[in-house]
């Protein structure tokens, strides 16, 4: 009877280290699950702040797509700013004598476009003296007058570069060309 005593406790040493072992393995699942998920919610969270940053990027992208019409600045490129000498011209002698001392600076799209005016300089201030000075002190006193003569300039210089003038449904002037807009830094009528 000694025999089957032993028997027993071979037979219940065997379950004894089956369950170790398994107690063993479920451990190291569950430290493998918790890892995981772990690196999923990391992956998760990680994806949700690139999307983030992604979004108003892909919103911004249709927006200035949207913004960009004749004569505004593409907001994805800054724009370049070519100043012009200063201009002193006699105004029309109708309302007495009067001068107009100018000074302003052309917004370019594109940088490249620095040497072409350039090079147009000469026939480029040949026409913006003749503008300024076939206008009326009172027809450059007013803001509403001073944007008309800006937008007067610059179809003049696009014109001056080879591009046609366009119009808008109103009649007045749409910048047509490499130049945006003519600003005055200085306007002084004497």
């Amino acid at each position: 009877m000694a025999k089957a005593p032993a028997k027993t406790e071979e037979g219940d040493e065997p379950p004894k280290k089956k369950g170790k072992l398994g107690l063993i393995l479920i451990i190291v699942l569950v430290v493998i699950v918790l890892v995981l998920g772990a690196l999923v919610a990391l992956l998760l969270l990680k994806g949700g702040k690139d999307k983030e940053h992604e979004e108003p990027a892909a919103h911004a992208a249709p927006a200035a797509q949207q913004m960009q019409t004749a004569g505004t600045v593409d907001l994805t490129k800054p724009p370049t700013f070519i100043p012009l000498e200063a201009f002193t011209v006699n105004l029309r002698r109708d309302e007495g004598d009067h001068y107009l001392q100018v000074v302003a600076v052309m917004r370019v799209a594109d940088a490249t476009m620095d040497p072409t005016l350039k090079a147009f300089m000469p026939e480029i201030r040949h026409r913006i003296n003749l503008l300024l000075s076939s206008k009326l002190p009172s027809e450059v006193a007013t803001i509403e007058g001073r944007e008309a003569l800006s937008l007067a300039i610059t179809e003049s210089i696009n014109e001056a570069l080879g591009f046609k003038p366009v119009r808008d449904a109103a009649g007045k002037p749409v910048p047509n060309g490499p130049v945006q807009a003519v600003l005055f830094t200085s306007f002084i009528i004497q």
